[in-house]
């Protein structure tokens, strides 16, 4: 009967495969986290960066990333959910023990295999944490074959930071640095305060042995992109992740489409060699 179910959700990607949310925990008025149980004898088998579709029954799909590293699995996955529209909101109003649907997954993810040996500079930007976990914790959990991790995050306020437990066992990890600043501080806040691109003169590197990832929204890719290639990291090895509204996930609808890339399977996460003439990604 697994092999059976397992097979049928492989051969279908129109046909949502209902699951099971198991846990919901609020980070901040406007984000919540969700890990989701799959039906027996399924694994998602995600690469860090891809996405799934998410359906709540009587209101509609969206796509949502995928926060949960794949050798943390076990037959569950987590997202971290902004309430941004009627999908987002409804699930929002979900509590542990209520059915969802989901496809996938879909889409592209983040080449690990061609990060080994290197060191790595993680750039998130809000909520662009959220894709950017599945991978930080992929490479934790294999700490061996990597080397230098740095990791810069900034939000908007103190308020805003997702994570706040992940963020504390990662500085904690070896040959990790975690830096995080805010534009807006409060009374309470001892941290680095402006824009992200503030965090780049704490960071010491080799750029011929460097990778960068960066997720966050696309204001924010233009400034970083100055900072890591004026350090001289090369465009092959800087990566992107680019959200859009990937509505159909399989390349049909067209809403996703750059000039001749499709986001949803080409996608989402693309080196800075692949997209760099697209110039109104990062607008």
């Amino acid at each position: 009967m697994t092999t059976l179910l397992n097979e049928t959700l492989k051969e279908s990607i129109y046909m949502p495969t209902p699951a099971r949310i198991t846990a919901v925990k609020t980070f901040t008025p406007t984000e919540k986290f969700f890990k989701i149980a799959l039906p027996s004898g399924f694994s998602l088998a995600h690469r860090p960066g891809q996405f799934v579709e998410v359906s709540v029954f009587g209101v509609g799909e969206a796509p949502i990333s995928i926060c949960s590293a794949p050798s943390r699995s076990n037959g569950t996955f987590e997202m971290c959910v902004r309430a941004v529209g009627k999908l987002t909101d409804a699930l929002h109003r979900l509590a542990a023990g209520s059915t969802i649907a989901i496809r996938g997954p879909f889409g592209r993810g983040f080449p690990i295999e061609r990060f080994r040996g290197k060191d790595i500079i993680f750039v998130a930007g809000g909520l662009g944490l959220a894709p950017l976990r599945s991978l930080i914790d992929e490479v934790i959990n294999d700490r061996g074959k990597f080397g230098r991790i740095h990791l810069l995050y900034g939000t908007r306020t103190p308020q805003d930071i997702l994570f706040a437990e992940d963020l504390v066992a990662w500085a904690n990890a070896p040959r990790t640095e975690v830096h995080i600043t805010v534009d807006r501080p409060d009374e309470a806040w001892k941290g680095n305060v402006g824009v992200i691109t503030k965090l780049f003169p704490k960071l010491r590197f080799h750029a011929r042995n460097t990778v960068a990832i960066i997720v966050g929204p696309p204001v924010m890719y233009k400034f970083v992109l100055m900072e890591l290639l004026g350090k001289g990291i090369a465009d092959g090895n800087i990566w992107l992740s680019f959200e859009r509204q990937m509505k159909c996930a399989v390349g049909k609808c067209g809403h996703c489409q750059l000039h001749h890339i499709y986001t949803c399977q080409d996608g989402p996460a693309f080196s800075y060699a692949q997209v760099k003439h697209l110039e109104e990604a990062f607008s």
